[in-house]
């Protein structure tokens, strides 16, 4: 069977990740958003489009 040894390593990292929070995702969370506005990078957010509605003709 063949094997993706970067998504290995993603796996194993956000396990790890994930375990030092003992699976709490609310917790695993903060922390990101913690990381994510330390980083100096800038951050792009686009807003999500709103379904079309169609009209029962």
């Amino acid at each position: 069977m063949w094997k993706d040894e970067v998504l290995e390593e993603i796996y194993r990292i956000r396990e790890e990740h994930a375990k030092l929070f003992n699976y709490d995702l609310q917790a695993i969370c903060d922390d990101l958003q913690k990381k994510q506005a330390a980083s100096e990078r800038q951050i792009i957010s686009v807003p999500l489009k709103q379904p079309i509605q169609q009209s029962n003709k």
